[in-house]
């Protein structure tokens, strides 16, 4: 037996175990991912996508962390309202590791420590509200959620980006009067609905008798006008015809035979004026004799002298 046999035994060993310790030392990191690396127990550095070298036996990876986004559910939990309503609220928290030293020393776990804070921060927003904002203001309650725990967990190298409200369970009873009140609220809507449409109706109605009651008037207006313009023009155009007429007559006795031809005209017309006056049954009695034409002339004479 060869007495060197044990020491190749020891030194193969011990070279299988370097050779090992060398190709763990190697790592490939994928992408989106990071490995927090520690040398002799304590903080190195971090290792993100890429061929990396460790030191055997000094180095090693601690912590090991997805950079991608990732959604969490938050578990149902008990919320009382602001009107004492109890209420059972569950959620998905969407949240991303952006500095991994922080993640992996920051917290023993940054993932049950975001959804303590979620479900405690929901608590107190659903607590500052009524029941019937629970339902309108979801925006609102999950916009307070991110606020609150993105700054309660940026020590910890998270970044919380979105959290949504899935279901809000109500007890039965609730659920009952709340029917019931939305039912009353909609036949609230429809009544007064129909006695706007009514007042509508009514106010078109009035409207167009009120129009309808001006056009007549304004009609009205413009006849009456209208006959006013046309009866001043008629007596117009008759004052201007007597005046002219008048004028001409005044004309005509004026030049010479005038006063004769008038005193003629005159004397016939009341002439056929008293035949007039003795048609049909009528009893005249006048103070002149017809018979004599001169004593009617005279009489005609004497009125014009007048």
């Amino acid at each position: 037996m060869n007495p060197l046999l044990p020491l190749y035994v020891l030194v193969g060993i011990f070279g299988v175990i370097v050779v090992i310790s060398l190709l763990r030392s190697i790592r490939i990191v994928p992408a989106r991912t990071a490995l927090v690396v520690e040398r002799l127990g304590k903080y190195s550095r971090t290792l993100h996508a890429g061929f990396h070298v460790l030191v055997p036996f000094i180095e090693k990876v601690r912590y090991k962390h997805n950079l991608k986004e990732i959604a969490i559910d938050v578990p149902a939990q008990e919320c009382f309202t602001q009107d004492n309503v109890k209420v059972r609220v569950d959620g998905v928290l969407y949240m991303q590791v952006v500095d991994p030293q922080k993640a992996s020393y920051g917290i023993s776990s940054y993932k049950y420590g975001t959804i303590q804070l979620a479900q405690t921060t929901m608590r107190s927003v659903v607590g500052k509200l009524e029941l019937d904002k629970t339902f309108e203001e979801r925006n609102r309650i999950n916009a307070e959620v991110v606020r609150s725990v993105d700054e309660a967990s940026d020590p910890w190298g998270v970044k919380v980006s979105r959290y949504e409200i899935q279901n809000i369970e109500v007890p039965e009873s609730i659920l009952a009067a709340m029917e019931v009140q939305m039912k009353a609220e909609r036949e609230k809507r429809a009544d007064i609905a129909r006695s706007l449409g009514e007042m509508e109706s009514r106010i078109n109605h009035s409207q167009a008798a009120m129009e309808e009651a001006i056009n007549k008037s304004e009609g009205e207006k413009e006849r009456k006008i209208n006959e006013a313009e046309g009866k001043a023009s008629e007596i117009l155009a008759v004052a201007k015809a007597t005046a002219e007429g008048i004028r001409k007559i005044a004309s005509a006795l004026e030049s010479a035979g005038g006063g004769e031809a008038a005193l003629l005209r005159v004397s016939e017309s009341y002439i056929d004026e008293l035949k007039n006056l003795s048609s049909g049954d009528n009893k005249v009695i006048l103070p002149m004799d017809l018979t004599d034409a001169g004593e009617i002339i005279a009489k005609v004479k004497k009125m014009i002298d007048r």
